[in-house]
């Protein structure tokens, strides 16, 4: 068999939606669409505590009322509550509103504790513990590269820089949920909005002591996943226990403000940074400490796994003296999750404000800078290409220079990702009458996986993607993984072709045809005979790449007098391997930007620290951007066909911020320390303040111990 086509026809090529006419119309049935006959609704009662011990739960009050038809604890008793929304018990009733009326009737006997929903607060002396006869400051992990101490001792110049970054909260627009039938023996039906339907069947197989192959799972259409719809979750399992109570199939779909609370979130950091560069413009040392929000897991461990506080590492550049250690530290506020390039987006910030601040003092050109201090040969070139389509050259002018009461500035950054293919499986049914199905245990996020499918196997046959009807979302179809690590593409696409190069030579062999092609397809598939041909494929080395570079340049104007920043323009250089639809590769990259920018200036998650319940849950008063904050984006998508098929959902979005906050500093002339970059964060920066909460994190820090002019994290009497 061979790769792929060196002159394709729709690889590469733009090819719409094939599921698009179904979302534009309403056909499209989503978890929350789903309505099994006889469903019905289930709601979960939450914490009203941010800290508590649940010593009893009565749930007869509830089963009284009429019309519900179940009622369950979520986990024994007693046991401690950790945060504010976190389940307690759940109801299956007839309608909404008789749930939420049983909800209300549950007792529960609590004895609220002390709690703590801030870095800040948890790292005081004498804070509430999160955890029993624990510390809320996890070990610390080290990174160490030769001497790092003597590489700064060495430069020309040092810069430091201490950086924060908020949380951020999980929104898609269809929240976490399952419509689960389990009512009758012993095999249960699962509608779910995941990004992985066999996590899901695992995750409600195991603790409800059932076999994998008695559930199965379904998501063909899904309203959003950012790295949190990996699991089957609390509401899942405790969905399908309500169902096998009440004999009946359930819907349990969160509520915005319980999806705000509980299903994870993207942590918090504080980052000190020292980095030096000889009178060249070499880096010579670089040194990282800092610390993020944990949640509420174990330890200071994070919770739903890859959702750890993110810390700068020089890896995108060359330098040979490298320290690096961070901390979790724990909260009463929900636990840290994946979320669309875990850790990057805060760890690009840090690294990125640092790199500038150094050109600064070496009075260097940043791209100029960021050229000599990396060796990727690919990064090199998307700097000129960026800097020419943007106008570097032509708009750079020294921090704070620019003229007037609105002033413009400019700030570069760039960013890596690994990603990769793994072990996908496909499966390619052939009829007489030439239809042909291609099916996959794969999800579609929104991200147009169906179409891929479909452009390849149409590729690969001789035929157009209109052609092939794909079929993914349901785990009784050949397995996949999970839609995370920006891993699909490249997964599932190699199986997709290796199943039908495997079904075409099939086809020629049945037919007889020593060529088989769109022209005379129809005629070789009358030769299958009644059954269908079905052929089988699995994913194959060579077929996907991993590894992928970019860079970003941004364009902003800062109105001194207000602080509001408008975003201008944004340019993009990226690597993407093989491109296999350029139009949902552009459509993938145009939303990581947009994502960038909601987190460069809108997007934090806000606590009150005397009830431990978020003060902006809800799409309301937690802040994302619109169209009309929309900047010019300009994209440069590099197609590398011979490297195979890489994965971008995730790397486009890693040095959106970074470019924007570094545009800000070059506008005003005072380096930006804390995103979200709000307009009162920019009149301090003007003013020559610090942030009150970041200030207030690094007193905390620096009156616990200190080493010299850098926070100590080796310290025991600190570190748990």
């Amino acid at each position: 068999m061979s790769g792929w086509p060196e002159n394709p026809k729709y690889l590469g090529k733009r090819t719409l939606r094939v599921d698009g006419k179904e979302k534009v119309t309403g056909q499209a049935k989503y978890t929350y669409d789903q309505h099994p006959k006889g469903m019905l609704y289930g709601m979960i009662l939450r914490s009203k505590w941010a800290a508590a011990r649940v010593n009893a739960v009565d749930l007869s009050p509830a089963l009284k009322i009429p019309g519900v038809k179940a009622a369950i604890v979520i986990d024994k008793t007693p046991r401690d509550i950790r945060f504010y929304g976190q389940e307690i018990a759940a109801v299956a009733a007839e309608t909404p509103e008789i749930a939420e009326e049983a909800i209300r009737a549950i007792l529960v006997d609590a004895t609220p504790n002390p709690f703590v929903v801030t870095p800040e607060e948890s790292l005081k002396e004498g804070a509430p513990s999160v955890f029993r006869n624990r510390q809320n400051v996890s070990t610390a992990k080290t990174r160490t590269k030769k001497n790092a101490s003597q590489g700064l001792a060495d430069a020309a110049a040092v810069a430091e820089v201490m950086v924060s970054t908020q949380v951020c909260v999980h929104h898609p627009l269809e929240t976490h949920g399952n419509v689960i039938d389990w009512s009758t023996g012993d095999e249960m039906t699962v509608w779910a909005s995941t990004q992985a339907i066999s996590s899901v069947r695992r995750g409600l197989a195991k603790p409800l002591g059932i076999q994998q192959n008695k559930v199965r799972v379904i998501s063909e259409f899904m309203g959003g996943g950012f790295g949190a719809k990996f699991q089957a979750g609390v509401e899942g399992v405790a969905c399908a226990k309500l169902s096998k109570e009440a004999g009946a199939p359930v819907k349990l779909m969160l509520s915005r403000f319980d999806n705000h609370h509980s299903v994870g979130n993207r942590p918090c950091t504080y980052q000190h940074i020292k980095i030096g560069a000889d009178k060249n413009g070499k880096l010579t040392g670089f040194i990282s400490k800092g610390f993020g929000s944990a949640g509420y897991a174990s330890g200071g461990e994070t919770a739903g796994g890859g959702g750890g506080a993110g810390f700068p590492s020089p890896y995108v550049y060359d330098v040979d003296n490298v320290e690096s250690s961070q901390v979790g530290v724990a909260i009463n506020a929900g636990s840290a999750r994946a979320f669309r390039a875990p850790a990057h987006p805060p760890a690009c910030f840090g690294m990125e404000a640092a790199m500038d601040a150094l050109a600064e003092k070496l009075e260097m050109d940043p791209v100029e800078f960021r050229k000599k201090n990396t060796g990727h040969e690919v990064r090199l070139g998307q700097f000129d290409i960026a800097s020419e389509k943007f106008g570097w050259k032509q708009k750079y002018k020294k921090p704070g220079t620019s003229k007037g009461v609105v002033k413009t500035g400019i700030g570069c950054t760039t960013g890596e990702w690994g990603g990769g293919g793994k072990g996908s499986q496909a499966e390619v049914e052939i009829s007489s009458d030439g239809t042909v199905e291609v099916r996959c245990g794969t999800q579609d996020l929104g991200t147009a996986t169906k179409t891929s499918i479909a452009v390849v196997a149409a590729e690969t046959l001789g035929l157009r993607p209109s052609d092939i009807s794909p079929k993914l979302g349901d785990t009784r179809y050949p397995p996949s993984g999970g839609s995370g690590g920006s891993t699909t593409s490249p997964s599932v696409c190699p199986a997709i072709k290796v199943a039908c190069d495997n079904a075409l030579e099939e086809l020629k062999e049945v037919s007889g045809m020593a060529n088989v092609t769109g022209a005379n397809w129809k005629k070789a598939c009358a030769k299958i005979g009644p059954d269908p041909l079905v052929v089988q494929g699995k994913w194959r080395e060579g077929l996907s790449g991993r590894g992928t570079a970019g860079v970003q340049m941004a364009e902003v104007e800062v109105d001194t007098e207000t602080g509001f920043i408008k975003v201008k323009k944004i340019v993009l250089v990226q690597d993407c391997g093989l491109l296999v639809n350029l139009q949902t590769a552009e459509s993938q990259t145009n939303g990581g930007v947009i994502m960038g920018i909601s987190y460069a200036l809108y997007e934090e998650r806000v606590m009150d620290e005397q009830t431990g319940v978020s003060l902006n849950p809800n799409f309301e008063t937690y802040k994302l951007p619109t169209l009309a904050d929309m900047p010019e984006i300009g994209l440069t998508l590099q197609s590398m066909p011979e490297r195979g098929v890489i994965g971008i959902g995730e790397p486009v979005t890693v040095p959106t911020a970074a470019a924007i906050a570094n545009a800000v500093s070059n506008a005003i002339g005072a380096r930006i320390t804390s995103l979200p970059i709000t307009p009162a964060k920019v009149l301090d920066a003007l003013n020559g303040e610090t942030p009150a909460v970041e200030k207030l994190a690094w007193d905390r820090v620096a009156s616990l111990t200190t080493h010299g002019d850098f926070i100590n994290l080796d310290k025991q009497e600190w570190i748990a």
